[in-house]
């Protein structure tokens, strides 16, 4: 079991990796040995997530989730294969804890009064300075 929060834990049969090549540094190394981790999280069909959870989850991954609702994070930014698998568990993690936060509900406010004239005081202040630059009226 993986823990993400206190109510959150994901069975370690849900994710699969598989190795890939990686591009980037490596020399010669980096042609012959798959360092590169691909993880998939079936995130729509996962029992461990909450309704709420997977949805934020889904809108959050955005085109790293596929259309049939498998969240992919690929990491071959290490040349150990070891290093790259623990940084990919390390997104989804933080991925599945941004997702658990609730969002703020927002409440409509008015401005107060004071910003209201302030705002209409610097809008007649920014006229009259552009009146002032006005070419002056023929009589």
């Amino acid at each position: 079991m993986i823990q993400i929060t206190e109510t959150i834990a994901l069975d370690a049969s849900e994710i699969q990796e598989q190795f890939i090549r990686a591009s980037g540094p490596g020399g010669q190394h980096v042609n012959r040995a798959a360092t590169a981790v691909q993880l998939r999280f079936d995130a729509a069909h996962s029992p461990s997530l909450p309704p709420p959870v997977r949805k934020r989850l889904i809108r959050l991954a955005g085109s790293r989730m596929t259309k049939d609702g498998v969240l992919v994070i690929q990491v071959g930014r290490y040349r150990s294969q070891d290093r790259n698998r623990q940084e990919a568990m390390e997104r989804l993690v933080g991925l599945i804890q941004e997702a658990a936060k609730k969002p703020k509900v927002r409440r409509k406010t008015k401005p107060p009064r004071a910003s209201r004239e302030r705002r209409l005081k610097n809008k007649r202040h920014r006229g009259e300075i552009k009146r002032l630059r006005r070419a002056p009226d023929e009589y």
